[in-house]
């Protein structure tokens, strides 16, 4: 239980736990990323379910972007910004870290944050009520499920820092029970379609944590960050098509 407090406080404002800090369970927090993901869709989706009856739909789909950045802090968003500003500055490997870790936004972190919020804006505007759940689910649980395999699968960049006690106490079997627990979530919610978005997020993820590595010689707090935006926009956008060519891979759900 206190594992998933820690998963809960540190990836939402939620906070449940105020005992004292315990580093195995914060390292091993890691296998309730994916159970984080989807309390975190279950209440964007009531959000939704309750202002849809108050507000028009391009004021909803803003609301709902702005709900995403008070349930989480704005954590991922902001780990996004730096993780852009330092790999397209153009600098050495030790300047990058270096501009990822100053508190301030560059031009490329601000530019990439509004095409990034102008992406969701639209895809929660696009969303049909049959397909809000099967959409959003699988994009909540498979964006923190691609976390913990970035974490496990590779190197972290720096000495220090609170992302040395995920490295350190997440391996296979925290990757193991994630990511069962993500194909078990995705399949009863998008049937087929939820177990071939999981592969899809892998293989982005590797690319991506292979492009960050290379560039940073390891991945750190900020592209943890970074992956889970990055991912959660890819399956929203792979939703589309797949719904549009092949419906019949998704359950008919309704709720």
């Amino acid at each position: 239980m206190k594992q998933f407090c820690f998963a809960l406080q540190h990836l939402t404002r939620i906070t449940l736990y105020k005992g004292a800090f315990d580093e195995t369970a914060f390292g091993r927090a890691t296998v309730y990323f994916p159970a984080v993901g989807l309390l975190l869709a279950v209440l964007l989706i009531l959000v939704r379910a309750v202002l849809s009856y108050i507000f028009p739909a391009p004021l909803l789909a803003a609301m709902l972007v702005a709900a995403m950045v008070v349930m989480t802090g704005g954590l991922h968003l902001d780990g996004f910004m730096d993780t852009v500003d330092g790999v397209f500055s153009g600098r050495p490997r030790e300047k990058k870290l270096e501009i990822m870790r100053d508190s301030r936004v560059g031009a490329f972190g601000a530019l990439a944050m509004v095409c990034l919020l102008l992406l969701k804006y639209n895809i929660f505007l696009s969303l049909s009520d049959t397909l809000t759940w099967q959409a959003i689910i699988p994009a909540l649980v498979l964006s923190r499920w691609a976390m913990v395999y970035a974490i496990a699968r590779f190197p972290y960049a720096r000495p220090s820092g609170l992302g040395t006690l995920y490295k350190k106490y997440t391996g296979g079997r925290e990757l193991l029970l994630a990511t069962a627990s993500t194909l078990i979530i995705t399949g009863l919610v998008s049937g087929i379609a939820g177990l071939l978005l999981l592969p899809i997020a892998w293989a982005w993820v590797r690319f991506t944590g292979g492009k960050l590595t290379a560039e940073l010689g390891g991945l750190t707090g900020d592209t943890y960050g970074a992956t889970a935006e990055m991912t959660e926009l890819l399956v929203y956008l792979a939703v589309f098509p797949l719904y549009g060519y092949w419906p019949g891979l998704f359950y008919s759900l309704r709720f």
